[in-house]
Parts: structure tokens; C-alpha cells; sequence
């Protein structure tokens, strides 16, 4: 029985897994950076933990400071959620040696499916098919280079550990092979702590779907259907649903006996996810998730169980909570991810304060969140503000639905990607369930021009100039008091800082757009650049951001250094 729980997480998965402790009658306990010190999930928990400072290397994700704040608290339990330490095997280890029951599979799974190559292998021998591709014993850039070349292009280099599209590089051109190899590993390795690649030959146009699962202590392994998840950007989901649009009951039934035998091979426990690439009426087991999803909330949706509670259950020792019978695919379900993001200039992640943060409350809507109006979305964390879901009886209203509640949101202070979702959300070939995984990375400009201020939905903010701090300080709460009625808050403009600054000799700077770490600078002063050379390379909200040259010159002064926390706007390097 698990009595007191600490939570390795933030955001809206705390929230949630705090709401099922209390539910259960289990203490919550929540851990907090210093960034995170009036977070909601901090103030929402029983009791609360810091374990660091605001960089996730110094909090979250250090394994230390987590089983520590555990001992400190006295909890019993840990559950990990999703991100930061959740597919973390030595994380799993250093639980089970502090006698913490974690919330979760067995360090062994994990070890075993969170490595892409050993999950592959794992997946050939349960005789489900995989995509071609090559796992090179030689991880040096020759070794990565070979494989490409007997894997044919176009492949993916793609993180061994990890997942989210961290680590992954497209390459289609031989020329920009060895630059893609090494922005994988530097990526896999900030992300995950594991550099090791392998390649994979890309499949045109396909659909991703995947499959949630769940096993017990007790022999019980089951399926609770698929979530169709093609909608994305960059290998980064935006919108999922369930079910998929695009199964006929012969290929569900296919794939989620595969997915339940290679869930069996792994000696798997706990929620898990197998995700598969289908083409046609053929798929390929892609990999293993081996934890909960951003998306189960569209599971729940369509199924009528709750998840993380089960999960509880299940890491306590108790059998799946459910019989056979009682699971079903009822109606439609379909989640979208509202970004502090800013579609009009690629997608750049935003922080700042929400001067104003309004949620819908409409019949078959859940909002999914961890933010509330007044706070900050901080540069450290990953930029996803919530998750809006809505179920109806047909994927015609559920669709429906979702869009009445994103035009409902209202949001202030920051960009968000809520023009884009609604421009996504109301084409044609999203509501024919015809988006494959590479359709918005080809196709996404024309949803991407649509920017905050054009009008899209009331909550978006309005063009014009920066308002004066007077202004700022008049933004209206929820209801004013002289009417005792709703009263519409002014929206804050936050124009995106220069990538270059101009100055009157000619000479130009480069400036940092939001926040950021220097990873690289690839560059000194004298050295000869051309239009489009990599000068800066940053690191934000779990992004790389490339600064490069706006045309031919040389570079006059470097005035940062790699490592270096810099802030919005903060100069570069000047070019000449």
C-alpha cells in the first residue's frame, strides 16, 4: 500500500497525479526548483520539497536530489510522470535501492526498451516488423556516416535513449549528413545523457499510431486501444486522437496484438505505449514508450478509465483494476497542445508573465493544465502552457468541440500557437484524417503565417505597439466590481527581440531572441563568415535555436562564451 508519494514532476502531470493521490486517501508530496517556488502543483500538494535550483540539470533531473527529498519526506512511493527522469533507468535503480516503491516499470524494462537498438531487437524477436535501418557498434561520425549510405537515403539519425523528437535529424542530402549526425548526438547527450545514434530509412508519408498498454504483477497484460498522434511538427506531437481515423477493426486488431506481445517480451509492468509507423495497410513497431503519456488523456476519454490511478494501483502490487469486459472505445476523443510558442517565426518558444490565463468550461472539454494567470512561463521548462480535450459521440463534434473551447481560451502577456491549432483543426485534410507526420513540416507554413493579433479568436492578442508600464497596471481580475460582471483584461503585445541589430558603421549584431544557453560558438573574431554560416548555436525550453549569418562578412567581437546563460536581446557577436 502506498501511503505518502512524492511526486518527480511539475506542471499539469503533478496536478494530475496529486488529484488521484487524494482520491486514494495517499499524501502528496511535490518537489520544487526555485523557479517553481509559487508553481501550482507546489502550492496544490500536501506537503512540498525544493531540490535546487531553476536549471532542470540542478533540480529535476538530478537523481540525488530527487531519492533525497523522497527520504526527507518520508515518502514510500515515487512516481516520475512524464519527461525529466521518467524513462530514466538509473532513476528507477536508485528508488528501488532506497526501498521507494517506483511508479513505473521495472529498471530492467526500461533499460531494455529505452535504448532504440536493444528495443528493435527486442521487437524482431516477438516477431513484429520494424522499419529498416542500422544500429552501428562504431558510434564515431565514419561509423554513423557508413550506416547511412547502406541504409539508403532519406534516413533518420535518430537518439538511442529518450524520445519527443530530441535527438532525431532528418538527412536527405549526403552533404548535410556528418553536420546532422552531430546535432543529434549533441542534442541526445543534453537531453538524455546518452549520445548513441542509429539510422533508420524514412518512410514516405506515414501515419503514427500508437498503442497504450498496461500489465500487472499478476500475469495481466491488456490494451486500451490506440491514439492516432501523425499530427506533428518536427517529430513533436500537436494534436492526437483517439481512435484513429485511418484503422480499419482488422489492422487495430493487428497492431494491438503486437503491441501486446512485445509489451509481454520486455516483462513489462505499469502504463506503457508502443508506438508504431502504419503505411498502408502494413505498420512498424517505431518504439516503446515506458511511461505515461502527454496524449492519455484521450485514452481516458474514449475508454472511461482513469490512467494514473491505475498506475497507483499497480505499483502498490493489486491487479489491473479493470476486467476485460469493462473496457471499450466508446465515442471519440481529441487533445490539442496549447504552446507559448510563436508559429510566424519558426515556432520560437516565448516566456514571460500571463497577464491573463482564462480556461473554457464547456460541456465535454477538460483542460489539462499547470499554469495559472499571473505566472511565468520560464525559460527552463518546456513551453507547453495545456493540453484541451474534448469527447463527444463522433469525431465530427469532438473536433467541434475542441475548436469552440481553443477560441474560448483567453490568453495574454505571451505568443501562443492557438492560431495555428485552429487553422490545423478547420483544414481539410485534418478532418479528412489525411496528415501524415511529415504533412506540417511541408505543408505548415500557410497554418504557421497565422500569428497572435489577426483575429483568429477573442483571446488572441491585438497588433500594435508595446503598451506604457501605466497600461500594464490596469489590466482588469476576472470580474469588476463596480458591475459585478466579466470584465474583458487588455492584452500585452510582446513584440519578439532582433535576431540582428544594426549599428551606424555598418557593423551588425547578433542577438540572442529569448533566454537562453550557449552551446556553441563556432566561430572567433577574424574568421570569414558567409550568408546562412552557423555563428551562435542556443539551447531554450528544450530547443535548439540556430543563429547564422545575414550575409557575407567577418566576424569583429564574440560577447559570449559556451555554457553561457544569456538573456533576451543580450549581444552575441558583432559581424562587419
Amino acid at each position: 500500500m502506498i501511503r505518502r508519494l512524492l511526486i518527480a514532476n511539475r506542471g499539469e502531470i503533478a496536478l494530475r497525479i496529486i488529484r488521484a493521490c487524494r482520491e486514494l486517501g495517499i499524501t502528496s508530496i511535490a518537489i520544487y526548483s526555485d523557479a517553481d517556488v509559487r508553481g501550482p502543483h507546489t502550492l496544490a500538494a500536501d506537503h512540498a520539497v525544493r531540490i535546487g535550483g531553476a536549471p532542470a540539470i540542478e533540480s529535476y533531473l538530478s537523481i540525488s536530489n530527487v531519492v533525497d527529498a523522497a527520504r526527507s519526506s518520508k515518502a514510500d512511493a515515487v512516481h516520475p510522470g512524464y519527461g525529466f527522469l521518467s524513462e530514466n533507468a538509473a532513476f528507477a535503480k536508485a528508488c528501488d535501492a532506497a526501498g521507494l516503491v517506483f511508479v513505473g516499470p521495472p529498471a530492467a524494462a526500461i533499460e531494455r526498451m529505452g535504448s532504440k537498438i536493444a528495443a528493435r531487437t527486442l521487437a524482431i524477436g516477438a516477431g513484429v516488423p520494424v522499419v529498416p535501418g542500422e544500429t552501428p557498434s562504431d558510434q564515431s561520425d565514419s561509423g554513423l556516416l557508413a550506416a547511412v549510405e547502406k541504409v539508403g537515403l532519406p534516413v533518420l539519425v535518430k537518439a538511442s535513449a529518450g524520445g519527443g523528437g530530441k535527438g532525431m535529424r532528418a538527412i536527405r542530402n549526403s552533404a548535410d549528413a556528418a553536420s546532422a549526425i552531430q546535432a543529434a548526438r549533441r542534442e541526445a547527450s543534453a537531453a538524455f545523457g546518452d549520445g548513441t545514434l542509429y539510422v533508420e530509412r524514412i518512410v514516405d508519408h506515414p501515419h503514427h499510431v500508437e498503442v497504450q498498454v498496461f500489465a500487472d504483477s499478476h500475469g495481466r497484460t491488456i490494451h486500451l486501444f490506440e491514439r492516432e498522434c501523425s499530427v506533428q511538427r518536427r517529430h513533436q506531437k500537436v494534436i492526437e486522437e483517439s481512435p484513429s481515423p485511418i484503422l480499419t477493426q482488422a489492422l487495430r486488431d493487428r497492431m494491438t496484438r503486437a503491441a501486446i506481445d512485445v509489451t509481454k517480451a520486455a516483462g513489462y509492468r505499469n502504463a506503457g505505449t508502443i508506438e508504431f509507423l502504419v503505411e498502408g495497410s502494413n505498420f512498424y513497431f517505431l518504439e516503446m514508450n515506458t511511461r505515461l503519456q502527454v496524449e492519455h488523456p484521450v485514452t481516458e476519454g474514449v475508454t472511461g478509465l482513469d490512467l494514473v490511478r491505475a498506475q497507483l494501483l499497480v505499483a502498490a502490487g493489486e491487479s489491473l483494476p479493470w476486467r476485460d469486459a469493462d473496457v471499450s472505445q466508446r465515442g471519440h476523443s481529441i487533445e490539442a497542445r496549447l504552446y507559448a510558442e510563436d508559429p510566424s517565426q519558426g515556432f520560437l518558444p516565448q516566456a514571460g508573465r500571463l497577464t491573463r490565463y482564462r480556461e473554457p468550461h464547456l460541456p465535454g472539454v477538460r483542460i489539462d493544465s499547470g499554469v495559472v494567470e499571473g505566472g511565468e512561463v520560464t525559460v527552463y521548462y518546456d513551453p507547453m502552457i495545456a493540453k484541451v480535450i474534448a469527447t463527444a459521440e463522433s469525431r465530427e463534434l469532438a473536433i467541434n468541440r475542441l475548436v469552440a473551447a481553443l477560441r474560448a481560451f483567453r490568453v495574454g502577456g505571451i505568443r501562443t500557437n492557438l492560431p495555428f491549432l485552429l487553422r490545423v483543426l478547420d483544414s481539410d485534410a485534418f478532418r479528412r484524417g489525411a496528415i501524415d507526420t511529415g504533412y506540417l513540416d511541408r505543408e505548415g507554413s500557410a497554418f504557421a503565417e497565422a500569428t497572435i493579433g489577426d483575429g483568429d479568436a477573442e483571446s488572441l492578442e491585438r497588433p500594435g505597439s508595446e503598451p506604457a508600464d501605466e497600461e500594464r497596471r490596469k489590466v482588469p481580475s476576472a470580474f469588476d466590481p463596480w458591475n459585478g460582471v466579466a470584465a474583458r483584461a487588455p492584452s500585452v503585445r510582446q513584440p519578439p527581440a532582433r535576431r540582428k541589430r544594426a549599428s551606424s558603421d555598418g557593423h551588425y549584431i547578433l542577438t540572442a531572441p529569448m533566454p537562453a544557453t550557449v552551446i556553441k560558438i563556432p566561430v572567433k573574431p577574424g574568421d570569414t563568415v558567409q550568408k546562412g554560416d552557423l555563428v551562435v548555436l542556443l539551447e531554450a525550453m528544450k530547443m535548439e535555436l540556430p543563429l547564422r549569418a545575414a550575409s557575407d562578412g567577418v566576424v569583429a567581437e564574440v560577447r559570449c562564451e559556451e555554457g553561457e546563460l544569456v538573456q533576451a536581446d543580450a549581444a552575441l557577436v558583432e559581424l562587419r
